[in-house]
């Protein structure tokens, strides 16, 4: 849904993992040009290419700024995709500068980028690394404290009796057991417009009281949208609403989700590229609004960022693009599917560049996370009748289709879910991960969800916030879980399954 109160009238890790090397540069004798660092580099190796996970500190005190990163290579590492800075290279000599928003290093901080490069033969680390054309140096101030290695992420699996961590089985989720699960639940609007709007973190109470009502409508998954420039904390956020303790907003929330025994689905739901085409939410560069799809500028890095901060918690499903609607704005629609899943080149017609669906897929995995991933379709979600085919490829097999149904989409009827949908559901697990109706009713709402329980497919409604069911689906009229009309005919729906 193009969410957000102006607009709501109108969302394996690697197959084989080899060695992993790391080293660090510390203090050698400084030069006269030497800056105050550390460096680490650390490397994932799967025998024809690696991750090379690196890490600038900056030990000095006072900010470094416009960083420059090189090292040259002994054998024939050739870069492929890096994240999180710009990376280039010239012959064997690899040279990494910031991303724009990470161009300023505080004393005592670090940033962390990384690459996949591909190779033959041995893979031997660099010998030395420059920072600025020289050498790390320096005397670290009397407070810095030892960091772990960048690839050093901890996670806190789900408590006994939590949220099931899942993967995919054929055309269905299941548990670590097996056990098939079907996922109905609520999406939790507000961490995609409140902060961009100036106006907070989320849009109402994400406490325990108010998780414990979704709860007990029989609830087992809350789908959550967020802002990419938040999550990166670009510019043109509040600071107090952005970086690190926007992140740590929705981290704990997902943890709150999971104490409580419900999934979590992350969703990319507002991004950033300047378009004016057919269809257009706003013309805004910076994650305002809804876009056609990710941007190839910010969408790696902040997938690279989300999938390291999730990874081993696999009760947490990433959406990686809330509503797709290059239909709109590519000719045709083989051209449209394939600038979906290959960006880049493939999208004439955008003004930005795109960042396909297979590039997000591989930003996942590059960090080793095997969460299971949702792809939603063309035409905001509602059109998956080439998913299969345009399906990108997933060293994790765990693939889920993203459907998105309302009374006012294109496929509405049984007879169209019949023709377009069941052929996926019989392939893939089918989630809707948003359904809803604009008429304040729950007639059409309670046909779709029964068709989908005999096609043992997951879906959420859309959505668990209290503004009125006029300008946009409202399951609620207060956050204690007092139901809406429409919201009504979904609890019923839901306490009649268990």
């Amino acid at each position: 849904m193009r969410s957000g109160p102006a607009l709501l009238g109108a969302v394996s890790a690697l197959a084989v993992v080899g060695a992993t090397t790391a080293f660090t540069l510390g203090t050698p004798t400084p030069a006269a040009a030497a800056t105050a660092c550390e460096v680490g580099y650390t490397v994932n190796d799967w025998g024809s290419g690696f991750t090379a996970n690196l890490t600038l500190k900056n030990v000095g005190t006072t900010p470094l700024s416009g960083w420059q990163i090189s090292w040259t290579y002994a054998g024939n590492q050739q870069l492929q995709q890096g994240w999180s800075a710009t990376w280039s290279q010239t012959g064997k000599t690899v040279t990494v500068t910031p991303a724009g928003w990470n161009g300023t290093v505080a004393p005592n901080a670090s940033v962390t980028a990384g690459a996949n490069f591909g190779y033959s033969g041995t893979n031997t680390a660099p010998a030395s690394i420059s920072v600025n054309g020289a050498p790390c140096g320096g005397t670290p101030p009397p407070t810095t404290t030892t960091t772990p290695p960048p690839t050093t992420v901890t996670t806190t699996p789900p408590p006994a009796g939590g949220a099931p961590a899942l993967h995919v089985a054929g055309n269905r989720l299941a548990d670590t057991a097996g056990t098939p699960v079907t996922l109905r639940g609520v999406n939790r609007s507000g961490g995609e417009f409140a902060c961009v709007q100036g106006n907070g973190i989320f849009d109402g109470p994400m406490d325990a009281a108010s998780v414990a009502a979704i709860k007990s409508w029989h609830a087992n998954v809350v789908r959550v949208p967020f802002n990419e420039d938040c999550w990166l904390g670009l510019p043109n956020v509040e600071p107090a609403y952005a970086g690190a303790t926007y992140r740590a907003a929705l981290k704990s929330y997902v943890d709150l989700l999971h104490q409580n025994g419900l999934v979590a689905i992350l969703d990319l739901h507002w991004t950033q590229g300047a378009y004016t085409g057919n269809s257009s939410a706003c013309a805004d560069v910076n994650s305002t609004c809804q876009k056609p799809m990710t941007d190839a500028a910010h969408a790696v890095d902040l997938w690279t960022s989300v999938a390291n901060t999730f990874k081993g918690d696999d009760a947490t499903i990433l959406d990686l693009f809330n509503e797709p609607y290059l239909d709109r704005a590519v000719s045709g629609s083989a051209a449209a599917w394939t600038c979906w899943r290959d960006g880049g080149a493939a999208c004439s017609g955008i003004g930005y560049t795109v960042a396909g669906m297979q590039t997000l897929v591989n930003a996942v995995r590059a960090t080793g996370a095997t969460n299971v991933l949702m792809l939603g379709g063309l035409a905001y979600s509602n059109d998956l009748t080439q998913w299969l085919q345009y399906k990108p490829s997933d060293p994790a097999g765990n693939l889920v289709a993203s459907w998105h149904s309302y009374n006012f989409n294109t496929c509405s009827s049984s007879s169209c879910w019949d023709s377009q949908l069941a052929p996926v559901a019989a392939a893939v697990p089918l989630v809707a991960g948003e359904i809803g109706e604009n008429d304040c009713a729950s007639g059409y709402v309670t046909g779709l969800m029964d068709w989908l329980d005999r096609h043992q497919a997951s879906y959420l409604g859309w959505t668990w916030n209290t503004w009125n069911c006029s300008t946009g689906p409202a399951m609620i009229s207060a956050y204690d879980g007092t139901p809406t009309a429409f919201g009504a005919g979904i609890r019923q729906h839901f306490l009649a399954a268990g």
